[in-house]
Parts: structure tokens; sequence; C-alpha cells
């Protein structure tokens, strides 16, 4: 099978981090373990996209507090008064490791209304409403208008989102990178799937190299 069609194009690429939110960091009660280790190895990646004005786009979850929003899993939990994500409020913002700028806040009446939140020249914060960041989103939309045919992906965790959205990804024909060292959740029958549907997985300090 020829690769051409699924190697990465670096030059073409937009970062995409998935999730990396204050509540879903280890220690929280809700948080996913891992996510705390991967968040500053994302934050260099992120400063590298900046330096080579390269695209990143920060995908969200906001859970809306009457659970109208969120998806048949987690529905009741929010329901029944859990703050996860809620939006608004500290747990919903960003980690520290992946801001431009400390002062950045979610403008979550923005985010819900489906419109992306520009944060930096070449970054973006865009809330997805189910596990897949395609999932009745502008995304791909979006990277078609900036000329992206590569994304890279990091975050949290991938047995959920990271794993549907790089599926969705595929699905639309762009090629598709993983960091394995800069996702949470991560397993070997998960890299054995990945890697049988053409996607890249490389480690930050490979993904640099070749990048750069």
């Amino acid at each position: 099978m020829s690769l051409s069609y699924t190697a990465p194009l670096y030059s073409e690429s937009a970062l995409v981090t998935i999730d990396m939110q204050l509540d879903f960091l280890d220690g929280q009660p809700y948080g996913i373990p891992g996510t705390s280790t991967v968040a500053p190895v994302i934050g260099r990646l992120a400063e590298f996209y900046r330096t080579k004005q390269r695209p990143i786009i920060h995908v969200v979850r906001l859970y809306c507090e009457d659970g109208s929003n969120v998806d048949i899993a987690r529905r009741q939990l929010i329901e029944s008064g859990t703050e996860l994500v809620r939006p608004g409020s500290m747990g919903s913002q960003l980690a520290r490791h992946l801001l431009p700028d400390e002062g950045v806040v979610l403008d979550s009446e923005l985010l819900l209304r489906g419109e992306f939140q520009q944060i930096g020249d070449h970054e973006w914060v865009m809330y997805k409403s189910r596990w897949g960041a395609f999932y009745k989103t502008d995304l791909e939309l979006h990277l078609r208008r900036i000329g992206v045919s590569t994304l890279v992906f990091a975050g949290c965790n991938f047995p959920n989102c990271p794993r549907t959205s790089v599926y969705q990804a595929s699905e639309r024909d762009f090629r598709v990178v993983l960091l394995e060292d800069a996702i949470s959740g991560i397993y070997d029958k998960g890299r054995q799937e990945l890697a049988g549907i053409g996607v890249h997985l490389v480690t930050t300090d490979q993904f640099l190299q070749e990048a750069a």
C-alpha cells in the first residue's frame, strides 16, 4: 500500500488539542489519569506551532447545567447537579500550559453558538457537543478554508474523544498524526488500530525533528 496519501505534510498541518481543560486534569473529581503529565508536552508543541505560525485548534467540551447539550452517557450525571466543564466555570478553562497568554478566558456563549474563538494570530478554540470534533461542527470547513491537509492530535482521553476525532478526520481524507506522549489514555491495541488506517504515530521529539 502506498503511503503517499497518508504521509504528513507538516507545512499544511494544524495542531489539534482535545479536551485539555482543568476539570480533566489529574486530581480533579473527574480527572483523567495522565492528563496533567501530557499538558506541558502539549504546551511545548503549541509553542512550536506559534513559532512556525501554523494553526492550532483547541477543542473543548462545555456541559450546560440542565444537561440539554450533554451526550447520553453523562447526561444523568450533569442533571443530578454535578459540575463538570460547566460554561463559565474555572474547570472549563484550558490548562495553563496550552495558553498563548495567561489572560485568555473562554467565551462560553460564543463557543456554544458554534463559533470559533480566536485567541492568537493562528489559534482558535471550538466547542464540540459529542466525542468527535467534527460532529455537527464547522471544523472541516474551517480547516479547508485555512489550507490544512494534515492534523496533528494531542490531548485527553484517547479511548473517547481523541480516537473518535482521529477516525472522523481520516474518513474526511485528512492526513493524521498522533503524538503518543502527548495524549492520555493511549494503549498498544489502539496504536495498532490507528497504524492500520494510516495514522502516523510519533513521539513529540520525533515530531519536532520531522516538522522543523
